[in-house]
């Protein structure tokens, strides 16, 4: 029988997390903050019921049949999302976001971080992050050149 040749698939896995947070940047004034985040900047916050979509890629094991143990996936989106971010205020519980503002594509990145520390080499694809219905962040990991 000739060899076949290997397989790639995606595979998804998402998540829901209830969070706080206020839009606001250290380096700009009270009024410059109102002026670029208007309602999101409230003092006292405000809440999202965040949805969270994991792609990992890669090769499809001829032996288990999967890309990876969709177990082992679950266990990785509890420590790197739930965990840290679950039920928390971004801005006060999460050292992370003391210094860089807890946005939708700050927190995708926030959690793009913390999955490539468990995650085997490579396999992590995209992180998508509903902050509602019609607010949606994909990142793939992507960074620029530092200037």
């Amino acid at each position: 029988m000739p060899p076949r040749s290997a397989r790639l698939a995606r595979l998804s896995r998402s998540v829901t997390f209830s969070a706080c947070h206020r839009l606001h940047s250290k380096s700009l004034s009270d009024e410059e903050n109102l002026k670029l985040f208007g309602k999101c900047n409230n003092p006292n916050g405000h809440g999202h019921n965040y949805k969270v979509i994991v792609t990992v890629r890669g090769e499809i094991d001829p032996v288990s049949g999967m890309v990876m143990n969709l177990t082992d996936l679950k266990e990785y989106m509890q420590e790197a999302i739930m965990e840290p971010l679950d039920h928390k205020n971004l801005d006060k519980d999460v050292p992370y976001f003391s210094e860089v503002v807890s946005t939708t594509e700050n927190v995708a990145v926030f959690i793009w971080d913390n999955l490539q520390k468990l995650l085997p080499q490579g396999i992590l694809y995209k992180v998508e992050v509903h902050e509602t219905e019609q607010n949606v962040v994909v990142y793939k990991g992507e960074q620029t050149i530092v200037k």
